[in-house]
């Protein structure tokens, strides 16, 4: 898991501070917040890094969790 105030500088592949697991650009990458809303926004911010395949989950961890899906605590 990344922190959403370290997700740009820990998945740019070009970044000194990127992830091991940051590799190049092609990444599919699923930002997941609680509603849906931040996730967006973060998506978006990858995307302009060049993360083409970045992407979120619509409605979040609750929509997630209203259609009944595992959740682990």
């Amino acid at each position: 898991m990344i922190e959403r105030n370290e997700l740009e500088w820990r998945l740019d592949p070009q970044g000194s501070h990127r992830a091991p697991e940051a590799t190049d650009h092609d990444l599919r990458i699923v930002v997941i917040c609680n509603e849906g809303y931040a996730s967006s926004l973060a998506a978006v911010s990858l995307r302009h890094l060049g993360l083409h395949r970045a992407t979120d989950l619509i409605g979040g961890f609750q929509a997630w969790k209203a259609q009944g899906l595992p959740v682990t605590r």
